[in-house]
């Protein structure tokens, strides 16, 4: 049997069928049987409330605060410019990264220039000779000389120029590829100068003012979406053996006093290794509370004694004088009045009872407000 059926007021939609079918209509009253649930102890643990979704912006690099948003309770949508800081040295950097990027150019487009010259006129081949003639000097004299002697190759000395040429062709490249990471960087950086809205949500709290100087890594300010609540608990790691994913619950809110159903979101994977404790998420009905709040969680005891006790319609139990009571069907058929002591809500229209009324007796289902009616004898006792 799954646990969440068992806290789900263990089997009430039965009971509820049986208790219609065997409501009895007497002298215009209606009548239902008082049945038995089987009742799973639950331990009650305090937890916070805290949003769905939330985030801490920090600095990713230092600088002045030269723009928020607003204030603590403002909403925001998504990607909406929250926290900016001052650009002012990233831009002139940006700056003298493209004069970096302008010469590496320039001195690109000269070193091709050259390696043209040099591949069409070699250098060498245009070496002066002797007698301001150097053609016909080289070729009568020099050249046959160069080549007995061996002091000079000329495709060498051609090969080394279109290589110098070609190798400040790669510089000018590098230049060029160097600058535009530069460029790339001082882009990031302008992107973490800025925090926008990662989500719809409303600014929790504020970290720093216009003005403040922050470095990376410090909070700016804090973020959340409050569509969406959890509770955020710390079950011992004996109770969480009772729980899985989905499993319903119940809370009792701090300041309303209120129980509300909740459902088992998330249960961590690991314990704490010095509490002996396990992080469990419970996702509450919209619009119950607030983020912060404490609130309670019965958590069942699958460890504890089960006990069998009886439930009756909510709408039976009246208050007289502060006391809960209920009209149960007498030996003569009319209504008498039984203090009873209360249980807990168990959802779909039922109580469950501690003690003051047992199972097959018969209680009023909606008692009206003239009902006039005497004492049960003994039942009351035990009530009290």
């Amino acid at each position: 049997m799954r646990m969440s059926s068992k806290i789900r007021s263990l089997g009430l939609s039965l009971i509820a069928g049986f208790m219609l079918a065997s409501t009895v209509s007497i002298a215009e009253e209606q009548y239902a049987p008082v049945q038995l649930s089987r009742d799973i102890p639950t331990v009650s643990l305090g937890g916070t409330v805290v949003p769905f979704k939330e985030v801490t912006l920090a600095a990713q690099l230092p600088g002045r605060v030269n723009f928020i948003a607003g204030i603590e309770g403002d909403t925001f949508e998504e990607k909406v410019l929250l926290v900016a800081l001052d650009e002012s040295e990233l831009h002139a950097k940006s700056n003298a990264a493209y004069a970096q990027l302008a010469n590496a150019e320039v001195s690109l487009r000269n070193a091709g220039v050259q390696y043209t010259r040099e591949y069409y006129s070699p250098q060498s081949a245009q070496a002066m000779g002797g007698m301001a003639l150097p053609n016909l000097f080289d070729e009568i004299f020099t050249k046959p000389m160069e080549g007995f002697v061996g002091s000079r190759n000329r495709d060498a000395e051609r090969g080394a120029d279109l290589f110098a040429s070609q190798s400040r062709i790669e510089s000018a490249k590098m230049q060029i590829v160097q600058a535009q990471a530069e460029l790339q960087a001082l882009d990031a950086k302008m992107r973490d100068a800025k925090s926008v809205a990662p989500f719809n949500g409303v600014i929790m709290k504020k970290f720093v003012e216009v003005g403040d100087t922050v470095q990376p890594g410090q909070p700016l300010l804090k973020f959340a979406n409050l569509d969406y609540l959890q509770i955020s608990l710390d079950v011992p790691s004996r109770l969480t053996p009772g729980l899985t994913d989905g499993m319903m619950l119940l809370a009792e809110l701090d300041v309303s006093k209120q129980r509300v159903p909740v459902r088992v979101a998330q249960i961590y994977p690991m314990a704490d290794a010095e509490r002996h404790t396990v992080r469990v998420k419970f996702d509450l009905p919209q619009g119950v509370s607030a983020p912060g709040m404490y609130a309670k969680v019965l958590v069942p005891d699958l460890n504890a004694p089960s006990t069998e006790l009886p439930v009756i319609p909510t709408s039976a139990i009246r208050y007289k004088r502060s006391l809960p009571g209920v009209y149960v069907k007498g030996k003569s058929g009319k209504p008498e009045l039984r203090l009873i002591r209360v249980g807990q809500e168990l959802g779909q229209g039922y109580t469950s009872v501690l003690s003051g009324v047992k199972a097959g007796e018969q209680v009023l289902v909606n008692p009206k407000a003239n009902i006039s009616a005497g004492w049960s004898s003994g039942e009351s006792i035990v009530a009290q």
